[in-house]
């Protein structure tokens, strides 16, 4: 461990294991580059009550990380000539050309890395299980994408795990290669990195993913689900070390990888797309990663993943060559990010992020409008908000109460789980701007549409 010369490291390590019992994490990793120097701090267990400490070199399940990983890799080979980000999807992926395909026609790579295709959120991973190439494609090309409502193409964000495996499927026929050989060969072995996977069969072991239980005050060790045809999407499991090293390349002054990747092929992943609004995610996104606005105006980038009990987090200032990343083996460890952002701001490290609770510019809350409710549907995503006995809006997810609805001005929301953790995420409502009726919901930056 390496001390930044304005970081109180032992003060930190004190604190992130406070957050540790406070949050129910049985453990994590915590990795800072400042001022050219480096340090990692760990701590806690893999697994509950188990006794094994967490390492430096532990591979913790990223989640949605990896969908930054996989974008690198589209990047880099359109940068070798070998895609390119604006020739329609049809063209390189044929398998969309189906008899009566809704989606495919004048869709592109750079609308998928920026979550603007308007294809569905994701499928159910069971149905997954056993899917083929061919099979799955001919699925997303009867997807039709959620109505564009008078925005350009680009700025219909709804963040998508399918698009995402369509960004791999595109990679592997690219490169001719099965998508983690091409991400170790072309990305991760040049970095230094040993990935292990929670899909597909790993030789390398990964740090179990736990719910917690803060009112039995323990965290229950829970299996990764996620099918191997969505791997591109969050299969990736790495150390906070790995990310930091990703993570570097993606500043003003990254060397990039001598010989093999120049810093300039990476630029456009941190470049905001024009009206891309993940609202409930960030404050803008790039072809890859996402943005998170500082005090000062100024954007950082990375970007957030959850896998099955895991939370890990990844911010860099692309300007100051700051980055920091954090991964934890517990569903709370969302909110310990938060927590720990306060501590890094006392340490004097602001770091930019997106608050999932809370607005960042205040909203005073409204009587939930009678429009609200209704069903709200998107591939296989259904949304039902009604009112409750006490005329509350709740919203209900397969047909159980899930989240309870504070609406604000701008129809944007607030959402409490009505059980588990009671965790706080937000969310809004979206209006026809030809009809002016209320006419779609985004949740945590997915949308769904009123039917």
């Amino acid at each position: 461990m390496t001390q930044g010369e304005s970081m109180n490291v032992e003060n930190l390590s004190v604190r992130l294991r406070e957050l540790a019992v406070r949050h129910r994490v049985p453990g994590g990793q915590l990795a800072v580059h400042r001022a050219g120097e480096t340090f990692a701090v760990e701590f806690g267990e893999e697994e509950s009550g188990q006794g094994t400490p967490v390492t430096a070199d532990a591979k913790f399940p990223l989640g949605s990380i990896t969908k930054a990983f996989t974008a690198a890799l589209a990047v880099l080979l359109v940068d070798s000539g070998d895609l390119d980000l604006d020739e329609p999807l049809t063209d390189l992926l044929p398998e969309l050309r189906a008899p009566g395909a809704a989606f495919g026609a004048g869709a592109t790579l750079r609308q998928l890395l920026c979550h603007g295709s308007g294809l569905p959120p994701g499928r159910d991973s069971e149905s997954l299980e056993n899917a083929t190439r061919r099979g799955y494609l001919a699925d997303v090309a009867r997807m039709a994408p959620i109505k564009d409502l008078g925005a350009p193409s680009a700025s219909a964000f709804s963040y998508s795990n399918i698009g995402y495996t369509l960004v791999g499927l595109l990679a592997e026929r690219a490169a001719r290669m099965e998508w983690r050989e091409a991400l170790e060969s072309i990305l991760l072995e040049p970095l230094g990195i040993e990935p292990a996977y929670i899909a597909g069969g790993t030789a390398r072991p990964y740090v179990p993913g736990h719910a917690a239980q803060p009112a039995q005050g323990r965290a229950v060790p829970v299996r990764q689900t996620l099918p191997d045809i969505e791997a591109p999407c969050g299969a990736l499991a790495l150390s906070a070390l790995d990310l930091l090293a990703f993570g570097l390349l993606h500043t003003d002054d990254a060397q990039g990888v001598p010989g093999l990747i120049e810093p300039e092929a990476l630029e456009e992943m941190r470049v905001p797309v024009p009206g891309a609004e993940p609202f409930g995610l960030a404050d803008g996104w790039g072809l890859g990663l996402s943005l998170y606005r500082a005090d000062d105006g100024s954007y950082w980038t990375g970007h957030d993943g959850t896998a099955d009990g895991a939370s890990c987090h990844l911010r860099v200032d692309p300007v100051s060559g700051t980055a920091v990343a954090l991964t934890t083996n517990a569903n709370t460890g969302m909110a310990l990010w938060e927590d720990l952002l306060e501590v890094l701001r006392e340490d004097g490290l602001d770091v930019a992020s997106y608050s999932y609770s809370s607005f960042r510019e205040p909203r005073e809350p409204i009587a939930a409008p009678d429009a609200c409710a209704g069903r709200y549907v998107h591939g296989e995503i259904e949304y039902v908000v009604v009112r409750d006995a006490a005329s509350e809006a709740v919203l209900e997810v397969d047909g159980e109460p899930f989240a309870r609805l504070t609406v604000h001005e701008d129809l944007a929301f607030t959402m409490t789980e009505l059980s588990g953790n009671g965790m706080v995420y937000l969310g809004r409502f979206l209006t026809d701007p030809a009809t002016g009726g209320l006419d779609q919901i985004q949740v945590t930056g997915r949308r769904a549409q009123r039917v």
